[in-house]
């Protein structure tokens, strides 16, 4: 029954667009479960044949490269301290993250923070704020999209690939593998920031 729904979701008109608006939600609203759609719908693309990989893919980076520009563009705008949810402690950290790391090392920043919800948010918020130019700032941005939505797709599409039972069974296995890995990611990038900050700091403290 449920491999049924799935199979009739995939094949519809609407499973791209659907997922397109989650991953430029996610973008704006880090509630919103834009890695989960592509997870799954990477799954679906091999399990059902529907919708098509590459689809998943393109539509995944367009959506997730707009979303960016989008924030970019209010940070640019409105600043980082113009409303409330701005100022949230783990926004806030976020953006201090952002602004430490953003013109050391741009590319690097933006790549990371791309798998990590509120360090994508805030990234792309702390350059727009910060006016890194657009122009360099829109490459960056387009490539970590491109990278992600390989990624993600690539996760449900290989757990579908390699797991049996039925879109269900890929479905559920390769959202739970997406969100194992993204913790993963989150966890070693916390701990390389922790480090660098630390050795940055006891450079500071160094007497000439």
């Amino acid at each position: 029954m449920i491999d049924e729904v799935l199979t009739h979701v995939a094949g519809s008109a609407w499973a791209l667009p659907l997922m397109f608006a989650l991953v430029l939600a996610d973008s704006l609203l880090v509630v919103v479960p834009g890695e989960v759609a592509v997870t799954a719908f990477g799954a679906l693309a091999v399990t059902v044949g529907s919708p098509p990989l590459l689809g998943v893919v393109l539509l995944a980076a367009l959506a997730a490269f707009l979303g960016d520009m989008i924030v970019y563009a209010v940070g640019r705008r409105v600043g980082l301290d113009r409303w409330a949810w701005m100022r949230g402690r783990r926004v806030s950290a976020a953006i201090g993250w952002a602004h430490r790391r953003l013109h050391r090392s741009s590319a690097t920043v933006v790549f990371t923070a791309r798998f990590i919800p509120f360090a994508r948010l805030a990234v792309n918020l702390t350059a727009g704020a910060s006016r890194v130019p657009a122009p360099r700032y829109l490459v960056l941005v387009a490539a970590a999209a491109t990278g992600w939505a390989v990624y993600q797709a690539a996760v449900g599409a290989i757990v579908g690939r390699l797991v049996p039972g039925g879109p269900v069974v890929a479905v559920l296995i390769s959202i739970g593998v997406a969100i194992v890995l993204g913790l993963i990611v989150d966890l070693i990038v916390t701990r390389l920031s922790s480090a660098r900050d630390s050795r940055s700091s006891d450079t500071e403290d160094t007497p000439a």
